[in-house]
């Protein structure tokens, strides 16, 4: 690891960070999408944070847009960054979860602390004669916004559009060849979206399909984690089942907006 030792140094990193900022970053033109408008934060310093937070050309408090976290002690310094910068802001808190393959590689302390199973579950097969194991195609994105809590608008269709013509996702055809359940991956790496349409819930195929999915993840390297509201009980029991591991931090989201 090279240490950085001057400003001179720390001013030319600046620069090719710069140079190389992440494709999802230049997507952010347009200042009412509030799903491309995304940030992922951690910090060891909440104060050094606030001042970086505070720079113009770090967050455009101009546009709609999302901050997300694990650490729910970043509330005060987003909070009070919102006020200065006339910001409106709502704070969801929900449930974290990661497989146990995942803890097992990055956090295995916590395996041997809870007693967890280091295996997931395995979820019934689907009858293979009335459902095939496929992956969505951008023209289901519409499927797929109908029945996201989060959607039903034209930014989120094309969120959804853009994570299925990315990113891995798994689904279940119907008789009809359409899709019937369905998980995603955004561009966080988390599993998103899953559901299952109303005349088909009830038979496992969500759990099926996530399993799938999770399965998909991990064969391509990636950490296998969601996050879950914590009103939403069926979800979490699906999480259970899977043997999914409750992570000891939340998953925190500031959703803001410019007065």
């Amino acid at each position: 690891m090279l240490h950085l030792q001057s400003a001179q140094m720390l001013k030319t990193l600046e620069k090719s960070l710069t140079r190389n900022l992440p494709e999802s970053l230049k997507e952010m033109t347009d200042d009412l999408d509030h799903y491309t408008n995304t940030y992922q934060i951690f910090s060891k310093d909440p104060k050094s944070c606030e001042e970086f937070l505070g720079k113009s050309d770090v967050i455009n408090w101009k546009q709609h847009l999302q901050i997300q976290s694990t650490q729910s002690s970043l509330d005060e310094v987003i909070q009070s960054l919102a006020a200065a910068k006339l910001v409106k802001v709502k704070k969801t808190q929900c449930i974290l979860y990661s497989r146990p393959k995942t803890v097992k590689k990055l956090m295995p302390s916590l395996l041997d602390t809870q007693n967890l199973r280091p295996e997931p579950g395995t979820p019934p097969v689907p009858n293979q004669e009335m459902f095939k194991l496929s992956s969505l195609d951008v023209t289901h994105a519409a499927l797929v916004d109908k029945l996201w809590h989060f959607g039903g608008n034209e930014r989120s269709r094309r969120f959804i559009e853009r994570c299925v013509r990315t990113f891995p996702s798994s689904c279940l055809l119907g008789p009809e060849g359409t899709p019937v359940s369905w998980a995603l991956m955004d561009y966080t790496g988390e599993m998103r979206m899953g559901g299952t349409l109303p005349e088909y819930q009830g038979q496992g195929l969500v759990s099926y399909v996530l399993y799938t999915q999770a399965q998909t993840l991990e064969k391509l390297g990636f950490p296998v984690y969601s996050h879950t509201d914590k009103t939403n009980k069926a979800m979490q029991k699906i999480s259970h089942n899977l043997h999914h591991v409750t992570m000891p931090n939340d998953w925190n989201q500031w959703s803001c907006v410019p007065l």
